[in-house]
């Protein structure tokens, strides 16, 4: 993977973001801003330690993938940021949400398809590419065992994963998010051919 490529992937998950925003301006009737600042390839022993410890506590919403570029879509916030987000997406005063009842999960669940699905809509207009969005998973739990059981439950082998950083921002309040996506070496070989021509 060379740096032309994760600029293609950086620059195609910008535009999707822009969708995104306008999807939760819809969804919050206020502006809220996104952007990616970074995408890279991430050591597989290493995607534990992403924002912290693996006993960590994060929210994670899985998103398998159909079509042309089967996989796994992952967005993953650590605690404090998963209440954030719920505070920023229902217009709470930040600090309000402390803990995730059944309302809450169903915001981040919600809140993870709209973000997946326009990162797939975005790809499949750049690329003709067709990708499909199956039903959200959401798990609450520490990040070690969160990814772990993921990756087992894929059947991930592959000895690298995709890591696309994402800042949410509303005013002065800003959330970092992490975006993983699970596939083959071969489709991502068919995802970056595709990306650049």
């Amino acid at each position: 993977m060379d740096d032309i490529q994760l600029d293609a992937l950086r620059e195609t998950c910008n535009i999707g973001l822009g969708h995104v925003s306008t999807a939760l301006a819809t969804m919050t009737g206020k502006k809220i801003d996104m952007a990616v600042p970074r995408a890279s390839f991430l050591p597989l022993e290493d995607a534990v330690y992403i924002g912290g410890e693996p006993e960590k506590e994060v929210s994670c919403i899985n998103l398998p993938i159909t079509g042309d570029i089967p996989g796994l879509v992952i967005f993953m916030f650590d605690a404090p940021s998963t209440f954030m987000l719920i505070d920023m997406i229902t217009g709470l005063s930040e600090g309000t949400t402390g803990e995730l009842d059944e309302m809450s999960r169903s915001i981040i669940r919600e809140t993870g398809n709209i973000l997946a699905g326009s990162f797939i809509s975005a790809i499949g207009n750049l690329t003709s590419l067709k990708m499909y969005a199956e039903v959200p998973e959401l798990a609450f739990d520490m990040l070690g065992a969160t990814l772990s059981s993921v990756l087992i439950e894929y059947n991930y082998t592959d000895d690298k994963l995709l890591l696309i950083e994402t800042i949410i921002g509303e005013f002065d309040r800003q959330i970092k998010g992490f975006f993983f996506f699970m596939t083959s070496p071969e489709n991502l070989e068919k995802l970056f051919k595709a990306l650049l021509f």
